[in-house]
């Protein structure tokens, strides 16, 4: 982990790798903990007029959803050439609330506008700045597959998924076996810690997240092959179930 001090002198300033854009496709994922299923989800990833686009969507299952119903939409754009992010919506379905957030990227800012059912405010919009890239999941994901990603490369980058700054440290750990749900790959294993940029811009600890183990696919697709994450409740995993590949329209 960076001195909380220096930490914006170590966030990686190298564009976008030479590894290729990931093909269009349509990916199943399970969520849980354990051996515990909660949740499905379904991604569609598609490139259209030089921007690349996340669509997903994704529900509580079985006995969780009886306890929290929850249903989610996102959709999110990047741009194909630079891997930057350029917007982000999300809706969020629970029994008691529709909570929607969008995000607009710029060049050293990230724009929010989060709007709540049960709220009668309205809604204002909250700028973070940081001098240099900001990255959502989506493009996060992006440029990190685009990379070399040599055994022992480490890659910090600055991620605002949602509602909160982060720092991601994402370590490639090696590479190994991993046989999951959707087959037997050859997978590139990640060590990833997390850290909450405060309002002073200085570093917090996660206080819901201690550090994950990600996989991704060895192979001209550098699928999300699985992904494991300690956290306040326990161990929780996403992994794929089945994927497809699609005609592309652009």
């Amino acid at each position: 982990m960076p001195p909380p001090g220096d930490w914006k002198t170590t966030v990686t300033t190298a564009p976008r790798g030479d590894f290729p854009n990931p093909r269009p496709l349509i990916a199943a994922y399970n969520f849980g903990w354990s051996d515990a299923v909660a949740a499905h989800a379904e991604i569609r990833f598609t490139k259209n007029d030089g921007q690349l686009q996340l669509n997903g969507t994704g529900e509580t299952v079985g006995p969780v959803r009886a306890l929290w119903k929850f249903d989610t939409k996102h959709h999110a754009d990047a741009d194909a050439a630079t891997l930057r992010p350029i917007a982000m919506h999300q809706v969020d379905v629970e029994r008691q609330k529709t909570v929607t957030t969008d995000l607009t990227f710029k060049r050293g800012s990230v724009d929010r506008l989060r709007t709540d059912s049960r709220s009668k405010k309205t809604p204002a919009t909250k700028t973070f700045r940081f001098p240099g890239d900001i990255f959502d999941m989506f493009s996060s994901l992006l440029y990190f597959r685009s990379q070399s990603l040599r055994d022992g490369d480490v890659y910090r980058v600055v991620v605002y998924p949602a509602t909160t700054p982060y720092l991601v440290t994402l370590t490639v750990a090696g590479r190994a076996p991993l046989k999951i749900a959707a087959g037997d790959y050859a997978a590139i294993k990640f060590d990833v810690q997390i850290s909450k940029i405060g309002k002073k811009g200085l570093l917090e600890p996660h206080k819901k997240f201690r550090r994950a183990t990600v996989w991704v696919s060895d192979d001209t697709d550098r699928l999300l092959l699985r992904i494991e994450a300690s956290v306040f409740i326990g161990t929780v995993f996403a992994e794929l179930q089945s994927v497809s590949f699609v005609e592309s329209k652009s």
